[in-house]
């Protein structure tokens, strides 16, 4: 990708009600003062964040000739500035890229890792789980962060500008600020509590000890110096120079205030730790549906084999000529069936046995199928099949209830003008991550840990999510490219949402792909997420609507969940243009943004 081919590139026709709005700040400006748009349409590349700030640098750094590995690297970093409770360089995530010359994609898996010192008990006490909220916020759950060395290898092996270059529109906006909005101070305030309990968190989060006020100016001039320390001395210093060194004493000794009264449990993160790191190149996950190829992460993440073995349980039904209940109730089971052989198959290959091709096979997806019926619902937890040796209507495993994850993190998607692509998922788990922040430093730590299993989820069933040396938890992360039979994009997207994102990118593409929504309404579409649980999420849209009452007598379950998921996605159109598109409201409503409208 480092010296791009221009191809003309076409896709699946779309719907003629797709709004052409576009918005972008001008090199070197803030995007402050731009209103956020939810969809935009233009050439010459295209960036969708939840961010205006972030999306304008990714714009920058494509007007000035970068490509889509360049956009999406300057973008994140930005993110790291205005969203620092859902991302930064103490986090790991999933990059997932396509190469328009050679038609192919790659990824990257920037998971973070527990300390080489890790075990199976990592999260107990004579044999009993530790409290959830005294894990959360303590230097035990933090693992090695991914997410320096995954922009290194991206620009290394697929950029065509060099760290320094693409880290000087974050470190800009963090050393001349941001303007606070309602969804940054919402979640400050969720935070603010543990935050206090971090007298670094709180010097920076709670500027003057106070919340800070929607529409003041937030600048973060520690992380706008680690990120010139960045640029000037390359990510090494993160996992083996002086930042390394703060990262260790931050995580073993968390800096907390006795007055608080907090027991922040310190980790065991090492030197060796940071140094022995690596981000890893990896072939994606991949499944074929309506003759499109569909491409994502592979575990460590279970995001790719998740979303890929539903939607091969889906493939045999014509959603397309299904009414809504047909629909959503087919959804529903072909997802609760996922996620029962997500929680029994996979967890970190270098630490599990990971039937990933199988998962992803139709035969496996056919013989589990059949297990769905149009006028009842399965008992949720659904036992796993056994993708190795399918058998009709196969559920021979042990159930085991889903573990909880974090619903925190944040996604982006870029173009560019040669017709690359980008998918990119990035967190620091829960939002606040483990709300310690790196003395000096101007970021917070991660919190990625927690999202393994404290204790197996059944003590009959294996569970392929414990902790251990030096191993990835297992993640929902799900960035995904589509391509058409030739190898060219049709779409691209991804979501934040912990075990949600899996429902998100699966109800997204399925709403675009069969559904005939345009992309922008597809996102904006109100979500389900069942997990292999009693009760099936609703937003108020399906809570509140008819639809439950004809689903709730076929079987089904549900609970309100005010705001599932926040998808970015980016598609290319037929006559060669990119549209870009966001969420029109969740979390404040997202950014979408071309080179030229």
């Amino acid at each position: 990708m480092r010296r791009p081919v221009a191809r003309k590139l076409s896709v699946l026709a779309v719907s003629a009600a797709v709004v052409s709005v576009s918005a972008a700040a001008p090199p070197g400006a803030s995007a402050a003062g731009i209103e956020k748009v939810p969809v935009a349409v233009g050439y010459g590349g295209a960036v969708s964040s939840v961010d205006a700030d972030a999306s304008a640098a990714g714009i920058e750094v494509l007007r000035k000739g970068g490509n889509a590995v360049d956009a999406a690297v300057a973008t994140a970093a930005a993110l790291g500035v205005t969203e620092p409770y859902s991302a930064g360089i103490g986090g790991g995530g999933y990059f997932v890229s396509y190469d328009a010359e050679s038609r192919t994609v790659r990824t990257i898996d920037g998971r973070e890792t527990a300390p080489l010192s890790a075990g199976p008990g990592l999260f107990t006490e004579n044999g009993t789980a530790i409290p959830f909220a005294e894990a959360v916020s303590s230097g035990l759950s933090v693992g090695t962060p991914g997410t320096p060395a995954t922009w290194q290898q991206a620009l290394d092996r697929w950029g065509s500008r060099s760290l320094a270059t693409v880290l000087k529109p974050a470190e800009r906006l963090a050393r001349d600020g941001f303007t606070v909005d309602d969804t940054f101070r919402s979640q400050t305030a969720a935070n603010e509590t543990r935050f206090r309990y971090f007298p670094d968190t709180a010097e920076l989060f709670l500027p003057g000890g106070r919340l800070p006020a929607v529409g003041s100016t937030f600048k973060n001039p520690d992380l706008a110096r680690t990120y010139a320390e960045l640029a000037r001395k390359g990510v090494g210093t993160l996992y083996r120079g002086a930042l390394a060194d703060d990262i260790v004493d931050t995580v073993n000794k968390p800096p907390v205030d006795p007055a608080s009264g907090w027991r922040a449990r310190p980790g065991d993160l090492t030197a060796k730790d940071l140094a022995r790191y690596r981000a890893l190149a990896q072939a994606p996950s991949r499944t074929s549906y309506r003759g499109l190829g569909v491409y994502s992460m592979a575990p460590s993440s279970s995001g790719g084999t998740t979303v890929g073995e539903a939607l091969n349980i889906l493939e045999n039904t014509d959603l397309s000529r299904a009414d809504e209940v047909r629909y959503l109730h087919r959804f529903i089971e072909a997802s609760r069936i996922a996620f029962a052989d997500r929680g029994r198959w996979v967890g970190d290959p270098a630490f599990e046995d990971v039937p990933t091709r199988q998962l992803l096979s139709q035969r496996y997806a056919d013989s589990r199928a059949c297990l769905i019926k149009d006028d009842a619902v399965l008992t949720s937890p659904v036992a796993p099949g056994d993708p190795r040796d399918p058998a009709s209507c196969d559920a021979r495993g042990t159930a085991a209830p889903t573990t909880y994850e974090g619903d925190s993190t944040t996604h982006l998607t870029t173009a560019d003008k040669w017709g690359n692509v980008v998918s990119y998922t990035l967190t620091i788990e829960q939002t606040g991550g483990s709300g310690i922040t790196v003395p000096g430093r101007g970021f917070l730590l991660n919190n990625e840990l927690t999202d393994f299993s404290f204790t197996p989820a059944n003590p009959a069933a294996h569970d392929p999510n414990l902790p251990g040396p030096g191993k990835r938890p297992r993640s929902s992360m799900a960035p995904t490219i589509v391509l058409d039979q030739r190898g060219k994009p049709v779409v691209a997207l991804g979501s934040p949402g912990g075990a949600t994102i899996i429902t998100t990118v699966l109800q997204t593409l399925t709403g675009f792909l069969d559904r005939g929504l345009p992309l922008v309404d597809a996102i904006a579409a109100p979500r389900a997420s069942q997990r292999n649980a009693a009760l099936t999420e609703l937003e108020p849209g399906l809570y509140d609507s008819p639809l439950r009452a004809r689903l709730e007598a076929i079987g089904h379950s549900f609970r309100s969940n005010p705001e599932i998921g926040a998808a970015t996605g980016v598609q290319r159109l037929p006559d060669g243009r990119w549209l870009a598109a966001a969420e029109k409201t969740r979390r404040g409503g997202g950014s979408a943004m071309v080179v030229r409208p």
